[in-house]
């Protein structure tokens, strides 16, 4: 695996990772040690505006990473997984720019709580997906930028397809 490839996976799994520790962990730790509720809500929040930022940046440098070697972007790139890095991507710009001044300005709470949740939820599952394809990717790599022919070729023709030897 290339430079490339690796900084991709890095950037996915930080993006799932984060996405973990701040919403199953650092959070709801926050509303059970924080000394009022309103104190672990304005703790939450910058952790949730972070949280979006570092999405977006690892949105990117994984988008970088889908860019074959001519530099042209795929969008059957690792099985598919473009389309669920620009919806997590999205999640996250819905929710640092909708939702959390909503949330500030304390318009119909419960709504955009919910609705919130929802989208931290979706960008949770996009971000998943994401480094489910690429490290599947990683372990299964294409022949000339097919996905099919790695995975229809005889196992001795694939490997030699891989390490440039197409029988010439």
């Amino acid at each position: 695996m290339d430079w490339k490839a690796r900084l991709t996976l890095l950037a996915a799994a930080l993006w799932w990772g984060s996405l973990s520790v701040i919403g199953f962990m650092a959070v709801p730790l926050l509303f059970r040690n924080a000394p009022s509720a309103a104190l672990a809500g304005q703790l939450a929040g910058k952790l949730f505006t972070a949280q979006s930022w570092v999405g977006l940046a690892c949105g990117m440098v994984v988008l970088m990473g889908a860019r074959d070697s001519e530099g042209t972007a795929t969008m059957g790139w690792a099985r598919g997984a473009v389309t669920y890095v620009l919806l997590g991507m999205l999640c996250a710009l819905l929710q640092e720019f909708g939702v959390s001044p909503r949330i500030i300005a304390r318009q119909n709470l419960a709504f955009w709580h919910s609705f919130g949740t929802v989208l931290y939820s979706a960008q949770w599952l996009c971000a998943l997906v994401v480094l489910w394809k690429l490290s599947s990717e990683s372990r299964h790599p294409r022949a000339g930028g097919d996905p099919e022919s790695a995975r229809s070729a005889p196992s001795g023709a694939r490997h030699s397809r891989l390490r440039g030897n197409d029988g010439q």
